[in-house]
């Protein structure tokens, strides 16, 4: 699994018009499946999220995690972050995992989320063309891969 999280003053999502998720100060998540992606993939995720620290504290220093400022969640599917950009400028997406495989992770990540926090986490919806809105607060973009985790 692979994620862009986003640290955000705001973020939300709008399909056909109609704002679908909205969030404020948090995280704006990015989250990408593969074939061989498992649920402890997904719990390994969700351990870094949460106890990512990348907010500020009293002193200006990038020191608290998400809980401890009582920050949101938004994610959003995206297999794009596989992209394969190796032969030509067409993007192939072959290491992108079939929806059998990355709806129930997403799912599942998500829902993992939310049980670790107890705050509703905010969501895209799998396969639907998406209008994603934020504002950066930093920037702070950092990426996670399962695959690195040593």
């Amino acid at each position: 699994m692979r994620i862009v999280i986003q640290r955000v003053s705001r973020a939300s999502v709008t399909i056909d018009g109609n704002v679908k998720s909205a969030i404020g100060k948090g995280f704006l998540i990015l989250l990408g499946v593969e074939e061989s992606d498992t649920e402890s993939d997904a719990e390994w995720l969700v351990k870094k999220v949460i106890g990512l620290r990348v907010f500020d504290d009293e002193n200006g220093v990038m020191n608290l995690n998400i809980s401890q400022v009582g920050g949101d969640m938004l994610v959003v599917s995206q297999f794009t972050l596989f992209a394969s950009y190796k032969k030509g400028n067409r993007p192939s997406w072959l290491r992108a995992a079939r929806h059998e495989i990355s709806v129930p992770l997403y799912e599942y990540f998500c829902r993992r989320l939310q049980e670790e926090t107890g705050k509703e986490i905010g969501m895209g919806e799998f396969g639907a063309m998406m209008d994603v809105e934020l504002l950066n607060d930093g920037p702070v973009t950092i990426c996670m891969d399962t695959k690195n985790k040593e």
